[in-house]
């Protein structure tokens, strides 16, 4: 994705435009997350008596599904290169019954956040990884003679099979190295319950230090042999520690939790009883982690007063103001996405940089296969998917994906087969592909 030379100090105006590429219409839910997004710079650049106090303004976006919600957090999280992670509300279940409890989305965000720094330490390493690895490789070419310097006849010798090793010459050849013992840690199992998942890494990482990685000579090709040494001098140069300060730092200062189907959790007023109970106990134990807590993750505590939590939900039968009040308090911006209309489909189809037809017209390519969708096709795809939301069950802008397979599943099965062919997708050729399922009511429920 094509973005601004300093991803971090986007300008409300700019995360707009980028966030337009991508998703159609709701523009005053991409104003308020743009707004929440520049405001995470704007306290980055206050004085530290102050900056601890400014606490992000959290966000619901209401709307039923497929108008953009998620869409709109995913990209956001791009755009600010920061640890985000999608959880669904749903899934919690109250402290003491069994089930994932809420501090789990935090100990998820961290395990992401770890992964992200480490995969930006092993680009900036790669290059003497590659260095180190190529000399292990020229030691094992060489028995006998392993470091020897560049001088000499045997310093003529490695240079000269340095030379073929990086031109690919030595691929094939087998040598005997030494490297880590794969499957050597031992995983351990423990029976589910609340917060058992945090249990189980916390043991299995104490006892991969108490027992190290053993080593092992192994045969194999100078190939297979430069992908493992390059893992293993890649890990070697990254200072652990380092990546799990760092990780913290990063979810606590700038980590986004997306908390989906927010509303599956919350009572409706005036009702009362066991599943109700629950749902508004997974709401008491979300609102300290949401207000500002501590939470324990195996590379340490993390602090959440500084996440920012975007909520979305469809509230069908519920509504925000059935939440209990102090979480409500907690997420004080609140925005309605608008459900999309035939023109919005059309855009959908046709405008974001990894639009359906594009994505489909690239996809028919790689069979030789030469894709057009004219203007009066996209629209009747449009036509029927406004259709069929208003038949059946209305799932925003997921039915184009379902319209579109249907249009184009013969094609897509045939494709080898027509190497160098041009197809149309035209109006006739839409219509005729679901005309049978068109006229029949009942069958477009299940099958658009």
């Amino acid at each position: 994705m094509s973005q601004p030379a300093d991803m971090h100090s986007l300008t409300p105006r700019q995360i707009v435009a980028e966030l337009d590429r991508y998703v159609i219409g709701q523009q005053d839910a991409k104003r308020m997350v743009s707004i929440a997004l520049r405001n995470r710079w704007r306290r980055r650049q206050l004085p530290d008596d102050l900056r601890d106090d400014v606490l992000p303004k959290n966000i619901i976006l209401i709307g039923p599904t497929g108008v953009g919600k998620t869409e709109i957090a995913r990209r956001l999280a791009r755009l600010a290169d920061a640890p985000f992670v999608k959880v669904e509300a749903s899934k919690f279940t109250e402290v003491g019954y069994v089930g994932r409890d809420v501090e789990s989305m935090v100990r998820d965000l961290t395990e992401l956040a770890v992964k992200m720094i480490r995969e930006q330490r092993r680009e900036s390493v790669v290059e003497k990884a590659r260095a180190a690895t190529g000399e292990r490789l020229l030691d094992a070419l060489l028995p006998g003679a392993p470091g020897i310097p560049s001088t000499g006849e045997a310093g003529s010798t490695r240079e000269k099979l340095r030379a073929r090793l990086n031109a690919g010459e030595l691929d094939e050849r087998m040598v005997d190295v030494e490297v880590n013992e794969r499957g050597s840690g031992t995983p351990i199992g423990v029976l589910g319950g609340p917060g058992m998942d945090e249990i189980a890494g916390n043991m299995q990482d104490m006892i991969s230090r108490m027992f190290p990685q053993r080593r092992t000579r192994r045969k194999m090709s100078v190939a297979e042999a430069r992908e493992q040494i390059l893992a293993e001098e890649t890990e070697a140069l990254i200072d652990q520690e380092d990546v799990s300060a760092e990780a913290l730092r990063r979810v606590e200062q700038s980590g986004i939790i997306f908390l989906d189907e927010i509303d599956k959790i919350v009572t409706r007023e005036g009702r009362q009883g066991g599943a109700d109970v629950s749902r508004e106990g997974v709401q008491r134990d979300l609102l300290p982690i949401v207000e500002g807590s501590t939470v324990s993750t195996k590379y340490g505590m993390v602090n959440t007063d500084h996440i920012l939590f975007i909520a979305a939900g469809a509230f069908h039968l519920a509504k925000p103001a059935d939440m209990i009040p102090e979480l409500q308090g907690r997420f004080p911006i609140r925005v309605e996405l608008q459900s999309l209309s035939e023109a919005d489909f059309v855009r959908i189809l046709t405008e974001p940089a990894s639009s359906l037809t594009r994505q489909y017209t690239e996809l028919m390519a790689t069979e030789g296969v030469n894709l057009v969708f004219s203007d009066d096709g996209v629209r009747e795809m449009a036509r029927v998917a406004v259709e069929a939301n208003s038949r059946a069950e209305n799932i925003g802008a997921r039915r184009l994906f379902t319209i579109i397979e249907k249009v184009l599943d013969e094609v897509s099965f045939a494709a080898p087969d027509m190497q160098g062919v041009t197809v149309e997708v035209n109006a006739a050729y839409v219509a005729g592909r679901l005309k049978g399922v068109v006229e029949d009511p009942d069958l477009s429920r299940y099958i658009l």
